[in-house]
């Protein structure tokens, strides 16, 4: 066994021996830095099915002598402070034949040239503005996490307004700006690399993106690869160290992104604004024309020339009849050729990432939900279910597999999502919820009379009204306490119960209900309040009142004059 079995076994043996503490940290350490070959087989496994790899994945290739060892990546990381990633390659001056060349390279597998050619184009101040808001505003959206009671809480925490939650385990363990730039990366290239790395002190690791730029896929092997530093190493999904972002699909990703139409668009709106620039600096300043008398002598002229070609800044000239300094400019109108060109790709540009143009100048800022306005509401939901899968199925058991142990990622579940709802949806839900409520009451009060009542629960379904109960069963409602006292909205809102009790229009036993549930008091203070109301008779014609017959007939003397009728004396 080499030296990396041997501390495997001698670390596990610590773990063992460890308090609870120290040995979740070193279990975190083990299982991402020199795990053993079973812990991390095991994680594998129990991604899987999360992740629905192939039955038929053949193991890495020997190509190459198989790749490097453990030990020799383990060296490496320490080498280098941790990080196996290449320095990347910068190139400052693009043309279509190498997209062409991007294009050709990526059906074999390697992405290396679209991932340059797409750092390339942040460079584009409105690429990288609508782009940020596509994937960095929605990063920061809220998040709602299910599933777990006990994970619920743990991720959950540093999203509240709490004092005490100042700390947020799923922040730590997942920066939103690794988060924002993997999806970036999906966006743009259709795939995006990253790997978790442990963190001294804590039993849980950090999530650090990676360029694609190093990333290739092997067809025969239906597997990727990383270009590290310590040679080719094989990607696994899910294995508790790599992470692998596919917006794109399954088969080939890279067919999906963006970087072919904004790298067309990049390269051409880079040589229009060198070749404007260009213009400018030529046909920008006017031509100096001096004129001298056709009788001058030469060396009148010369001078006078010579004087023309020194005109600063405030220069002035004295000259006698004969002797002129004309401005010639140029009236060509070519700059507009490299203007459209440069609109033309700025609208393809923002289409492409945004899905429209019409919101996207002019926005009132992500303080104000500027990305439901800015970002076709499809997409916005289309990269957040996509950066959402990539972390329910390579990050959060990656967590439970570190705090509780392999055996409790099948046990310990838990989902996350971001609420990508636009805020106009959310008063529409609103006032959704404050209609069934008015038709549930109306409803009850119109049934009871004919001994029916509405079905709850239906309407609850039906409307899609989230519910819970509100104590378990046998539990009573606490009275208020007698030193209590109601606000001035609950005496209003209890005076118009009594009202609607009064005019009819709500059965004395629906308030009773109602009081009891608004106003949390028991059963015998809603009827002392409810019973003594007198409820006015409804008349109807022919009920005799005071020796009076009720009549729905008109007096012929009746005044039926409407108020705009009468006219007014000066």
């Amino acid at each position: 066994m080499g030296s990396s079995g041997r501390s495997s076994a001698r670390r596990i043996t610590l773990i063992d021996r460890a308090p609870l503490g120290v040995a979740t940290i070193l279990r975190g350490v083990g299982l991402l830095a020199a795990a053993s070959a079973v812990t991390k087989a095991a994680l594998e496994l129990a991604t899987s099915k999360l992740l629905g790899r192939s039955a038929y994945q053949p193991p890495p290739s020997e190509l190459y002598g198989g790749g490097p060892t453990d030990e020799d990546v383990e060296a490496m990381r320490r080498f280098n402070g941790g990080s196996l990633q290449p320095l990347p390659t910068t190139q400052t001056r693009w043309y279509l034949a190498d997209l062409e060349y991007a294009e050709r390279v990526a059906d074999s597998g390697d992405i290396s040239q679209a991932a340059r050619l797409m750092r390339s184009a942040r460079r584009d101040g409105r690429l990288s503005g609508v782009l940020s808001t596509r994937t960095g505003g929605l990063v920061r959206l809220p998040k709602r996490f299910r599933g777990d009671p006990e994970l619920v809480a743990t991720f959950e925490a540093g999203h509240t307004d709490r004092a005490d939650d100042a700390r947020s385990v799923f922040d730590e363990m997942l920066p939103m700006q690794e988060l924002a730039l993997l999806a970036a990366d999906g966006v743009l290239c259709g795939v995006g690399v990253a790997e978790f790395l442990p963190v001294v002190g804590r039993a849980y690791p950090v999530l650090c993106r990676l360029d694609p730029e190093f990333l290739f896929y092997r067809w025969n092997e239906n597997r990727w690869y990383y270009r590290s530093i310590a040679g080719a190493i094989p990607i696994t999904p899910g294995d508790g160290q790599w992470v692998l972002h596919t917006p794109g699909g399954r088969m080939s990703p890279w067919q999906h992104g963006l970087w072919r139409c904004i790298g067309r668009d990049y390269i051409r709106k880079e040589h229009a604004q060198l070749h404007k620039d260009n213009y400018e600096g030529k046909l920008a300043n006017p031509a100096r024309v001096a004129v001298s008398p056709q009788g001058a002598a030469e060396d009148q002229k010369q001078e006078w020339w010579r004087r023309v070609m020194a005109w600063g800044v405030n220069t002035v000239f004295a000259a006698t009849p004969g002797y002129d300094v004309k401005l010639v400019e140029s009236n060509g109108r070519g700059w507009e050729a490299f203007d459209t060109t440069i609109a033309e790709a700025n609208t393809d540009m923002i289409i492409a990432i945004a899905g429209q143009t019409v919101t996207v100048d002019g926005g009132a800022g992500f303080q104000n939900s500027d990305i439901h306005k800015t970002i076709r509401a499809d997409l916005i939901k289309e990269t957040a279910d996509g950066l959402a899968y990539t972390i329910n199925t390579q990050g959060i058991p990656v967590y439970v597999a570190t705090v509780y142990g392999v055996d409790e990622v099948d046990t310990r579940v838990c989902v996350m999502e971001w609420d990508v709802t636009p805020p106009k949806d959310r008063n529409a839900e609103a006032q959704s919820l404050v209609t069934t409520a008015t038709a549930l009451t109306q409803l009850t009060a119109a049934l009871t009379p004919h001994d029916l009542t509405v079905d709850v629960e239906a309407m609850v379904d039906r409307f899609a009204v989230p519910t819970k109960p509100v104590r378990e069963l046998g539990d009573t409602v606490p009275p208020i306490e007698p030193t209590s006292s109601l606000n001035g909205a609950q005496v209003t809102a209890l005076l118009e119960v009594i009202t609607n009790v009064t005019t009819g229009q709500l059965p004395k036993e629906s308030a009773i209900v109602i009081i009891q549930t608004a106003f949390n008091l028991d059963e015998a203070v809603a009827r002392n309040i409810i019973e003594p109301v007198e409820v006015s008779p409804t008349l109807e014609p022919g009920d005799v009142i005071d020796g009076d017959v009720v009549t729905d007939d008109v007096p012929d003397d009746a005044d039926t004059a409407f108020p705009e009728d009468y006219e007014v004396a000066a």
